[in-house]
């Protein structure tokens, strides 16, 4: 089952928000009066979006791959089940 994000939450759940890959691309902050260097911070958060947006492609492919386990051990007790015989003895 593919997950659904709406907004950043898993749609659906009442899990917290996820920062997306786009937010913190797009991310302004205030200027103060002894500023940082602009395109310092751009970079960074390039650098940290394309983390993210990594971790995200993660989790997508291990919670395939947890279905798709999931299933197969599914698929195998039920073939399983059908082979046993039905317990005579006392347990």
């Amino acid at each position: 089952m593919a997950q659904v994000y709406r907004g950043g939450r898993l749609y659906g759940s009442d899990l917290p928000d996820r920062l997306t890959p786009h937010e913190v691309r797009n991310r302004e902050f205030s200027p103060r009066r002894r500023g940082v260097d602009v395109g310092e911070v751009r970079e960074f958060q390039s650098e940290v979006a394309d983390e993210l947006a990594d971790l995200h492609r993660q989790v997508r492919l291990l919670s395939q791959e947890n279905d798709r386990l999931k299933r197969a051990l599914r698929d195998w007790q039920t073939l399983h089940a059908r082979e046993c015989r039905p317990n005579r003895g006392h347990w």
